[in-house]
Formats: C-alpha cells, structure tokens, sequence
C-alpha cells in the first residue's frame, strides 16, 4: 500500500511553490499526495498578482473529505494566509495523530505577503504546538520572535531555541537567507543535540518553491516512517540536487522553480 502525504497549502499557478512544488516533491520522492487548497494565488517567476482565499467551510470540507477517506501518514501545512484559515486548519486536524510539518509561509520569493500580519501570533498559539517539524527560514523565524534576523549561528540557535519553548517538537533553521559562501540548517529538537547541514551556496535565481519543497520533502520521509533526523537529511539531500539542476529547466524571466525531477528526467 502506498504511503500517503497530504499538503494543506495555497496553488501557485506559474507551478513553482505551494501545492504543486509539494505534489512534484511526493511523487519524485515515492509517496502518494493529496492536497487541500487554501488560497488562489495569481503568481509567476517575477510577481503575485493576485491572492484569493477560498472559504473556510471549503477547507474544511476539503480536510475532512480526506482523513475521513485516506490512510495519511503526515501532513505539510504551508500557506494559510489569515487567522480564519490557521483557526479552520487547527480544528480540523485536532484528531490527527501522525506528523505535521509546518512551513510558515509569509512572504513569495518575489517579496509579497502570503500571510496577514495580524495572524503570526496566531499561528504561534493555533498550529506551532501541534508541529512535529518547523522548518522557518531567517526572516520568518525573526517575524515569529518579532528579533531582528540572525546573521550568524549563535543568532540561529539562540532562535531555534526560542521557536522550541513556543511547543514545536523540532525546529529547523534554514540558512539559506544568510550571506556566508556555505549555507547551514540546523535542525533543534526537543530531545536531542542539533544536527547541522551544510551545502555549498549556487549562483543561480532559480531558488522559488525551496521552502515548500524542503518541507515537503520532510514530510515525504515522516510519511515513509523515517526517524526526524534521517527525514530532514533526506530532504536536504534532494534540495541541494533540485537547485543544482535548477538552470536546466529554463522557466521563466525571474526567480525561477528548483528542479523537482533532477533525479528522474534524461536531461535533470
């Protein structure tokens, strides 16, 4: 039987970020996706255009319609774009018993809002305690703790500490925001010592949809039964191949999407 993952996440149309980097993400990775939509976004490589949150009582049948069907092992949470979309999420998963990957989607690659400032608190109080896995970059940990961002490891601990004693059961500060020539993530869990991860910075813009896409990836292996710590190795691993192969996709003007299928396609 197939293990299931499902996104609960916006839809990108220019298919770069959001529910179809996550669905790209599951089937390179070998688990069955399923998807819940949470917002209509008008975007491309360069600009959103436009957003539109779908209804509550739409995700909502959208959720039940799923875990009330499928056998899910995880859950990627990403884009939920205001307080009435966190608190839907919230009560609709209150049964749920597997992982929770949480990416705290609030700002596109191309620099606009993707959730309501008056919802970050919320998402601290509502969905962050119920998180196996945080996975915030620099300027979103720095918007959760309302600190400046981290501009150097201690900075990076000091706040993936702080995300911890907010009820996440693991943290995962990504690097990649940060300006050194090696890009570091750390992961921070409640029970054991960090784990870092290194990779050589690559000189290309076509980095959209990594957040979604590393997220996913780590649900993809919780989903498959693999312990928190080989889970976000796995994702890492498939990160780094899905930027370096990024330029071979020629997609778009501007901030281009990784290469989901690097491993799969003759040309990857």
């Amino acid at each position: 039987m197939s293990d299931i993952v499902l996104t609960i996440a916006g839809s990108d149309s220019g298919g770069g970020a959001g529910i179809q980097a996550d669905l790209k993400t599951f089937s390179a990775l070998g688990v069955y996706g399923a998807s819940v939509i949470t917002a209509v976004t008008a975007q491309n490589t360069k600009s959103v255009t436009a957003v539109h949150a779908i209804p509550v009582d739409v995700i909502a049948r959208q959720i039940d319609a799923v875990l009330s069907d499928l056998d899910v092992k995880a859950i990627k949470i990403g884009m939920l774009a205001n307080r009435a979309v966190i608190d839907v999420v919230a009560d609709s998963l209150a049964d749920f018993n597997g992982h929770i990957v949480l990416d705290p989607v609030m700002i596109a690659k191309s620099g606009d809002a993707l959730l309501a400032d008056d919802a970050v608190a919320h998402l601290l109080e509502r969905l962050v305690p119920r998180a196996s896995l945080l996975t915030p970059n620099l300027p979103e940990a720095a918007h959760l703790l309302r600190v400046p961002q981290a501009d150097d490891e201690g900075q990076m601990q000091t706040q993936g500490n702080a995300l911890l004693a907010s009820g996440a059961n693991a943290v995962l500060m990504k690097g990649g925001h940060g300006n050194a020539d090696i890009c570091t993530d750390i992961l921070f869990h409640v029970k054991h010592s960090p784990l870092r991860l290194t990779a050589p910075r690559r000189d290309t813009v076509n980095t959209h949809g990594t957040g979604c896409t590393l997220s996913s990836a780590v649900a993809a292996g919780l989903g498959r039964g693999l312990d928190m710590a080989d889970a976000v190795t796995q994702a890492h691993t498939y990160l780094q191949g899905a930027i370096k192969a990024a330029d071979n996709l020629n997609i778009g003007s501007g901030h281009g999407p990784v290469h989901h299928f690097h491993e799969l396609w003759a040309n990857g």
